[in-house]
């Protein structure tokens, strides 16, 4: 099995997880499921899903790692953070638009602008948003990079947001920030693009002064996986001070980016069947994760 990468992503689905899994598979050369859990007995009264439906599907595309969580209807995708995929090749970029703006929503046209020769922004048929440019895979160093859009009270916030991550994870790196000037259709010092590294992932940000009707929200969440408690105290504390503790851990930070928190041991217990009924049943009852507690459980 390959190892557990420090920082995956979890989208939200309303009962789709299996049908979206199986599209965004089939898009990607290297698109394969990894890991699949169910809904036991516990917890019914709180998620209201029936018993041995698909809770989560883990999936790789282009190189990175994903969740999809089947959850209900209380959270929806927006373009607050999309994912910008690099295409090598024309003949790859228009397969992709293609199957990406079927049934779905395009935010700006596939066309040359001044950034690139060939880039659209479109929300697919689940709602979920993506960037897609052609380009070189070395310039970025990974075929799909999530993309922070700073909108809203957050707006001009995109820099402070980098210089916290990039301090709060060991390996991290500001790789460039670009900044609206005066002439730009931005406010003039707040960031026009930037990328930057977390664990060794590279995540892109942008501030926009434009009136937008969405924000971040639980939607998509990124998840840390942690080998320790002293780790997941430590991601805890630091990315939940001003903002939000949820349950499971869960959490929003201050700028309303959702995070997940969360012991390696978790995930391995929920391959378990015999294990997941009881590890369950412990985690939806605390808000931030207790490694000893959830051992306890399925001692």
């Amino acid at each position: 099995m390959a190892p557990l990468h420090p920082i995956t992503t979890c989208l939200w689905f309303d009962n789709q997880a299996e049908e979206a899994v199986k599209f965004y598979t089939g898009l990607f050369e290297d698109g394969q499921v990894s890991q699949i859990t169910r809904y036991g007995k516990e917890g019914k009264d709180i998620h209201g899903m029936a018993e041995g439906s698909v809770m989560t599907m883990a999936f790789e595309i282009g190189g990175q790692r994903f969740t999809a969580l089947n959850a209900g209807p209380h959270f929806t995708f927006n373009p607050s953070v999309s994912f910008f995929i690099v295409c090598e090749t024309e003949k790859e970029l228009a397969t992709l638009w293609s199957a990406l703006s079927e049934r779905g929503t395009v935010l700006m046209p596939l066309d040359k602008y001044d950034w690139s020769e060939r880039y659209g922004w479109v929300n697919d048929r689940f709602g979920l948003s993506w960037q897609v440019a052609l380009g070189k895979l070395e310039d970025v160093g990974q075929k799909i990079t999530p993309s922070l859009l700073f909108v809203g009270d957050q707006a001009g916030r995109a820099e402070e947001a980098i210089k916290l991550y990039t301090s709060v994870f060991k390996d991290a790196e500001v790789v460039g920030i670009l900044k609206n000037t005066a002439v730009d259709d931005g406010v003039e010092g707040t960031v026009k693009h930037a990328q930057f590294t977390l664990n060794g992932q590279v995540f892109m940000a942008m501030d926009s002064s434009l009136e937008h009707d969405f924000s971040f929200n639980e939607a998509i969440s990124f998840v840390v996986n942690c080998k320790t408690q002293e780790e997941v105290d430590y991601y805890w504390e630091m990315l939940s001070e001003g903002g939000e503790e949820g349950p499971c851990g869960w959490l929003k930070d201050r700028f309303g980016l959702s995070w997940q928190v969360v012991p390696v041991m978790l995930a391995e217990a929920m391959r378990d069947a015999g294990k997941a009924e009881k590890i369950t049943k412990a985690f939806m009852q605390m808000k931030k994760l207790d490694i000893k507690r959830l051992e306890a459980a399925i001692a």
